[in-house]
C-alpha cells in the first residue's frame, strides 16, 4: 500500500474511534444522570413561540406568530448527541429560534 493510503486509513480509523469513545461517554454520562435524576436533568422540556416568516413582495419579510399553533413544545436531552430519542437541547433550542420560512407560489398560468 502506498504511504499516503495507509496513513488516510490510520487517520479514518482513528477519527472514528474518537467519535465512538465520545459518544459513549455522553452516553454513559445520560444514564448516570438518569438513574440519579433532578428535575430537568438529564431531560428538559422546551416551549416557544411559533414564529413564521412571510415572503413578501421587493424581498421583504414579514415575521407573525402562527395563529393555528402559537406555541411549539419540545423535549431534549442535555448532551452533544440525541438520546433516546431525544435531540440535544442545543440543538433543538436553535432549531426553535428559527422562523418557519412560509414561501407562496403564484398560479402557474397555463399556456393553452
Amino acid at each position: 500500500m502506498p504511504p499516503a493510503r495507509t496513513i488516510a486509513k490510520r487517520i479514518l480509523i482513528g477519527f472514528v474511534l474518537v467519535v465512538a469513545i465520545v459518544y459513549a461517554c455522553d452516553f454513559a454520562y445520560v444514564r448516570v444522570r438518569m438513574m440519579h435524576a433532578k428535575p430537568g436533568d438529564p431531560f428538559e422540556t422546551i416551549t416557544s413561540l411559533r414564529i413564521l416568516a412571510i415572503g413578501e413582495k421587493g424581498g421583504k419579510t414579514e415575521y407573525d406568530v402562527d395563529p393555528v399553533q402559537p406555541q411549539q413544545t419540545g423535549v431534549c436531552v442535555h448532551s452533544l448527541f440525541p438520546h433516546n430519542g431525544n435531540l440535544p437541547c442545543w440543538y433543538l433550542k436553535k432549531k426553535f429560534a428559527q422562523p418557519i420560512p412560509m414561501v407562496i407560489f403564484p398560479f402557474a398560468k397555463s399556456g393553452r
